[in-house]
């Protein structure tokens, strides 16, 4: 395993914590002390979430992290005690047009910034998203006339027409965004956000040289920080998408696998 690591960027939701735990859920003792023994020797490490801020700094704050975060698939970058450095809106335009062809299509629809989250109707998904992110779910059917500026836009449908919901929205927006898709919902940013994007920029401003940062994920939104990083792995229970980019598949059940390759860093 390579030894000259000096920034290490970590997902959360299937990497820190293993799939299906509990939304207020903390890391094991394992990657806690895993965590303490790279930041003793001098070793940067921080999130690089989907969650929102809200849902991010418990993980930080047990982690005892103090760098920057990079949450909402890199739409928005905030600073340890949750103030905004950095975050990117979607272009308004665009972003009531996706709500009129949510409306059209009779899909829900979750509208977000940094601190808040709308939606136009509950949903499974927008319910655990907004757990996981510690938000309230504010249900608003118009949300385009809320005032806020949407840092990100879910549209929520169902298993057999997201993809081609993201087939649409390719075709209609091409790289004016970015779109990422899950099981049920097809999310949409502006096209500089990718977790990818955020942490070269992080990297950049910290004097880390690409060859010297890790990344670890397991799904969809962490394949551009797992291509850029010059190191990079995914647990064994990645999604096809992580593992096609990282540079190592992680052995081991659990968290066992991120855990050892932290530990290799030392």
């Amino acid at each position: 395993m390579p030894q000259d690591v000096k920034l290490i960027a970590l997902d959360i939701d299937g990497t820190l914590l293993v799939p299906g735990v509990a939304p207020d859920a903390l890391p094991e003792e394992g990657i806690v002390e895993a965590v303490a023994a790279l930041r003793a020797k001098g070793v940067i490490v921080m999130l690089a979430t989907g969650r929102m801020y809200p849902g991010t700094a418990p993980i930080a704050n047990h982690l005892g992290l103090d760098e920057v975060i990079i949450c909402q698939q890199g739409a928005s970058i905030h600073e340890p005690d949750g103030s905004l450095r950095l975050g990117y809106t979607i272009d308004q335009d665009i972003a009531i047009e996706l709500y009129e062809f949510a409306m059209a299509h009779e899909y829900s629809l979750s509208w977000f910034d940094h601190e808040r989250y709308l939606v136009t109707s509950r949903t499974l998904a927008s319910e655990y998203f907004a757990a996981v992110s510690g938000v309230e779910v504010e249900l608003h059917p118009r949300p385009i006339e809320s005032g806020i500026k949407a840092t990100g836009i879910d549209i929520i449908s169902n298993e057999k027409v997201s993809g081609d919901v993201h087939r649409q929205l390719a075709a209609r927006y091409g790289n004016r965004v970015a779109l990422l898709d899950f099981t049920t919902v097809t999310a949409v940013h502006e096209p500089r956000a990718s977790k990818g994007n955020a942490l070269a920029m992080v990297a950049n401003e910290l004097g880390v040289e690409q060859s010297e940062v890790l990344a670890i994920g397991d799904g969809l939104n962490d394949v551009s920080m797992l291509s850029w990083a010059g190191h990079s792995a995914t647990p064994a229970h990645g999604d096809a998408f992580a593992k096609d980019a990282a540079k190592e598949i992680l052995e081991g059940e659990g968290v066992s696998g991120v855990v050892s390759r932290l530990l290799a860093v030392l």
